[in-house]
């Protein structure tokens, strides 16, 4: 209990130090791309805000180092993503767009743009909403995955909360330099009569100046289909798409619920992830490639950063 309570006073975390990386590596490529950035100076002051939060949570836990101080501390720098997803927009909007290169490939692979279909195969209200739901659902459940962690395997609450918020960093770390925009953007830029005739040209630098997002298909006066409207005007850009951190971050999720071996927290969360999986295609946000991707990753991602927790000896 000493060691423990000596780590949460005095040392910076392994997850914050992925945070200071990620800070360190975009401030490099921002250097590079000043003059083509549209808020340089937001963004460095953004930065600059992320690091005197984290210093503030740090000196919290070194005055009063216990649980409740170590889970304001995980809290905080999980709000903090909220600041790092547009972001990224920010970042990558100085590349040409690529989008026309993975609706080709969704094209060649199924016949078809299946996120155009989706909505029109499955148009019922009560589908839209379930659809909605499992998509809204990504925040409660990671509200509930740091909970249990925190209330009923706290020896291993380092661990789960490491490797949460750095899966974030990862995919982050892949946006800034990937600009792929994701259906609900590439879609509507072009008009879905061409996407549906199968042309799909070359955007080039055109989300550098435009972020109009298609509004999602299904049931518009659904309960979540408004929770889901609340949550894309709050941080929705044109960014992120490919893969989909959604189902990578989910997935990082359920392989940590596996981990506790509670099988009714995995019965509890499972349909949530499942109804997460499809709802990225449903909803125009993601390619199928993209939620494929997201799985893989998040395999990928969730044992590379076990690894490095059980290399760091995290608890």
């Amino acid at each position: 209990m000493n060691n423990l309570r000596q780590s949460i006073k005095n040392q910076i975390w392994a997850a914050e130090w992925v945070i200071i990386g990620y800070i360190a590596f975009t401030l490099i490529l921002m250097a590079c791309w000043w003059d083509n950035l549209v808020h340089p100076a937001e963004m460095l002051w953004m930065r600059g805000r992320v690091l005197l939060i984290m210093g503030a949570l740090w000196l919290l836990c070194r005055w009063k180092p216990c649980k409740l101080m170590r889970l304001i501390r995980v809290t905080g720098l999980m709000l903090l993503l909220s600041w790092f997803y547009p972001d990224t927009y920010e970042v990558n909007r100085v590349l040409p767009n690529l989008d026309h290169v993975f609706a080709t490939w969704e094209q060649q692979l199924f016949g078809c743009q299946p996120s155009l279909l989706f909505s029109q195969v499955c148009p019922w209200g009560w589908f839209s909403e379930l659809m909605c739901l499992g998509y809204v659902s990504y925040f409660p459940l990671m509200v509930t995955i740091l909970l249990y962690y925190f209330f009923r395997r706290y020896e291993e609450f380092g661990t789960a909360s490491f490797v949460l918020i750095s899966s974030f960093f990862v995919y982050y770390t892949v946006f800034v330099v990937l600009p792929v925009t994701g259906p609900q953007f590439y879609y509507l830029a072009v008009g879905t009569d061409k996407i549906a005739a199968g042309i799909f040209p070359d955007l080039g630098h055109w989300f550098l100046t435009h972020s109009e997002r298609m509004a999602a298909p299904g049931w518009s006066d659904g309960f979540w289909y408004h929770m889901l409207d609340i949550t894309h005007d709050a941080g929705e850009r044109p960014t992120a798409a490919f893969p989909s951190s959604h189902v990578g971050v989910t997935t990082v999720i359920m392989l940590l619920a596996l981990r506790t071996r509670s099988k009714i927290l995995m019965l509890s969360m499972l349909p949530f992830y499942l109804l997460m999986c499809f709802s990225t295609v449903y909803i125009y946000a993601h390619y199928v490639i993209d939620a494929m991707a997201g799985l893989v990753t998040g395999i990928l991602v969730y044992f590379g950063l076990i690894f490095l927790a059980k290399k760091k000896e995290l608890r």
